[in-house]
């Protein structure tokens, strides 16, 4: 879909079409069994859909559904849109007590603090504030978020929307921030949707674009890397709703594919229970047609998407489907109409649409945006997550030191929020943080004579530069990952002072080989899109008053990657493919996992049993799926051996030279936490839960099996500690891959 950027208050409105909520108080309406609370949500759905005639459902089957004024039905625009806060959608109204919301920092930078609690109070927040909009006729109830989408090739313009590379860490992620979303009652808070189901990670590479991409993905590696994300939606969080994205998967759009939107999704992984709904991306339906040539009119594609089980067709102004004609011809029937929509007004019913001040978030309005519990929270969420990429000392900065704070990113509030955003209260940039803290600034943008100039009247120089959103966005793949000439050359220039210099890296991770090697860069840090609080969390960890911990969600790739065809999806090496991710892949600058601290940690592994017999493991577990079932608790002790108190992230990767089919990984990310607050001298001590899933392999069925044999235990990245730990007896079926 297009990204909805709002580029501030004063263009705050990007479409009034927000509709105001369908009243049950309030003929005719009212004598709808929709309204009646004492019905199921299947009953009162299903009775407002009956009340419909033919021409009625077929025009409400659209993201901008113009309700039945007859029925008392309202207006109802299903786009809107919360990716790091409520975002600019045409389902929003940035109006009134409304024209703000709070802005977190990108999902890849979030990402970086390992720490599922942090996700989850920031969705938490988020879902707050959407309901709040919800409830005021400024949105609806249901928000096309999060993106799950493994972020596989470093060009692609949207990984930044996603919690990076490594499928743990999405799985943690996604499950952590559905929770927050829809909350914890019985109605949801929000409707979360799940995108971009399934296998999109590409805009536009050599002549292929996201409109016609055929994505030809291994049974092996389909139920392994591409799907876990969503089965974490559908089976483990039944979440409110999905979308089917726009590539095909194996010849078959997304959107037209009974394998993945019944086979898998729904009978598979058993996303029935509250009959969730399924969008489309918008303008997906047209590219059946148009884009993948799969169906012989649009009237045909339509009748094929919604037959295969989607159910809402996401439109920018009308016309990307023809529901009309797929009716009129006899291949969509009126049965089928039905039980889309019922889908649809069953997910209303479920968030408590229907029930004006009974529903159980209804309380929520303007007081609950922009909360100081929030702001702390947007600020925590720069300090937990910043990586640390270099330092020789110079960090932190002492104080009562002049400083240069220079850089095309240094004091530019609109490069700070990423994709998919919304207006926030106020946007700190680095140079006002600076001053606010009481620093001796020298500023200057990106310009090399005022930066230079701004270096030489100062102790210390900091660099703000990167790649924004005009290098890579939604549409935009990038086509090199390295630094622009022009910013190295004044990194060159500001290095040649011979004064310690600190680059801070924003946006989309680059090689920074040359920044590395250069004895003239003394400290690098990455902070990606910050959001309202970028540059206050940033200056705090540049002064030291918090001290960076965040580890790198993404392999930081050489060069020469981009050789790779973007429209090669297997990970494995092989040919003139190198391997994907740091699990296949082993020559990063810097890798997955990586990051430094102000102190330094020696971690180690509990005693725990060095060899498990496969059988015993699912003896007692009450799990109804067995890759569910938990092992036994892994506990660590990390001891601060510096002198600053400093959280530590505790990243437990596993390995093996026998266990499950060749190639084997060099290593996976088996199970993480975040340790707070270790002071100098002291120790903490944690248990990571981990399950079967996380020492399973899958075969070349896409079977995930528990396989027998020795797996090595390491942890940190570069590892600090290690063990053994052997699994005997006959490999275990944990899922059993369904077939194509």
């Amino acid at each position: 879909m297009k990204a909805f950027l709002v580029l501030g208050s004063a263009a705050s409105v990007l479409a009034a079409n927000a509709c105001p909520p369908s009243d049950c108080s309030k003929a005719p309406l009212k004598n709808n069994k929709v309204c009646d609370t004492s019905l199921s949500p299947t009953e009162r759905a299903a009775s407002l859909v009956a009340a419909m005639t033919q021409s009625e459902k077929i025009a409400n089957l659209v993201s901008k559904s113009p309700g039945v004024s007859r029925l008392g039905l309202n207006c109802y625009n299903w786009w809107s849109e919360a990716l790091h806060g409520v975002a600019g959608a045409p389902g929003i109204d940035f109006n009134g007590d409304f024209k703000t919301a709070t802005s977190f920092p990108m999902p890849i930078l979030t990402a970086s603090a390992f720490d599922d609690d942090l996700i989850f109070r920031i969705a938490s927040v988020i879902g707050q504030e959407a309901r709040a909009f919800g409830n005021n006729g400024k949105s609806g109830l249901d928000y096309w978020t999060p993106n799950v989408n493994p972020f596989r090739d470093p060009r692609w313009g949207r990984g930044s929307e996603t919690p990076g590379e490594d499928i743990a860490r999405v799985n943690g992620y996604t499950d952590a921030f559905i929770r927050g979303m829809e909350g914890n009652k019985t109605q949801r808070q929000i409707i979360a949707t799940c995108k971009h189901y399934t296998g999109y990670d590409l805009e536009a590479w050599g002549g292929v674009d996201r409109h016609n991409f055929n994505a030809k993905i291994t049974a092996q590696e389909l139920a392994e890397y591409y799907m876990p994300p969503f089965r974490v939606c559908a089976r483990d969080r039944n979440v409110g709703s999905f979308m089917c994205s726009y590539n095909a998967v194996n010849g078959v759009p997304s959107c037209a594919s009974k394998y993945l939107l019944q086979t898998v999704l729904r009978e598979h992984w058993n996303w029935t229970s509250h009959n969730n709904y399924i969008t489309s991306d918008c303008e997906g339906v047209a590219d059946l047609f148009r884009g993948h040539k799969y169906s012989p009119s649009l009237a045909a594609g339509t009748a094929a998407a919604f037959n295969a089980g989607m159910d809402n067709s996401c439109e920018y102004s009308g016309g990307s489907s023809d529901i009309k004609g797929a009716v009129n011809s006899g291949a969509l029937t009126e049965a089928t109409l039905d039980r889309a929509l019922k889908r649809q007004y069953e997910g209303l019913v479920r968030a408590g649409y229907f029930d004006a001040s009974a529903a159980q978030f209804a309380s929520l309005g303007a007081s609950h945006v922009n909360t100081d519990t929030a702001k702390k929270l947007a600020l925590q969420a720069v300090t937990d997550s910043v990586v640390m990429l270099k330092n020789d000392g110079t960090l932190p900065i002492k104080k009562g030191l002049k400083v240069a704070v220079v850089g095309f990113w240094a004091n530019d509030t609109t490069k700070l929020r990423g994709g998919y955003s919304g207006p926030p209260p106020y946007l700190i940039t680095p140079v006002a943080a600076a001053k606010d803290m009481g620093v001796a600034v020298n500023a200057a943008n990106g310009d090399a004579d005022a930066a230079t100039a701004a270096a030489q009247k100062s102790d210390v120089i900091l660099y703000f530069g990167g790649l924004d959103t005009g290098s890579a966005a939604e549409g935009k793949d990038r086509t090199a990952i390295t630094w622009p000439a022009a910013q190295l050359t004044l990194i060159d220039k500001l290095a040649s002072l011979e004064k310690p210099l600190v680059i801070i890296q924003m946006g989309d991770q680059v090689d920074n080989s040359a920044l590395l090697k250069n004895k003239g860069v003394n400290s690098i840090l990455w902070a990606s899109w910050p959001g309202q609080e970028g540059g206050s969390g940033i200056m705090q960890l540049i002064m030291g008053t918090k001290s960076p911990a965040g580890r790198l969600p993404v392999t930081q790739y050489p060069a020469s990657y981009t050789s790779l065809a973007m429209t090669d999806m297997n990970l494995r090496p092989g040919g003139s493919n190198p391997g994907r991710t740091y699990m296949w892949y082993p020559n990063a600058v810097q890798p997955f996992g990586y990051g430094l601290h102000y102190t330094t940690f020696a971690p180690s592994f509990g005693t725990f049993a060095e060899t498990l017999a496969i059988a015993d493991l699912t003896t007692g577990c009450t799990e109804r799926y067995m890759d569910k079932c938990p092992l036994p608790n892994l506990s660590i002790r990390v001891a601060n051996t510096g002198n600053v108190t400093s959280d530590y992230v505790a990243l437990a990767f596993v390995s093996s030279t026998d266990a499950g089919p060749a190639p084997r990984p060099i290593k996976q990310l088996a199970t993480y936490a975040r340790l707070r607050d270790i002071a100098s001298g002291a120790a903490s001590e944690t248990t990571l839960r981990w399950t079967l899933a996380n020492l399973a392999r899958h075969d070349e069925k896409g079977n995930m099996i528990l396989y027998p044999g020795t797996y090595t235990m390491t942890l940190d990245q570069p590892t600090l500690a290690t063990r053994k730990l052997t699994l005997t007896g006959a490999a275990l079926t944990l899922d059993k891959w369904p077939a194509a």
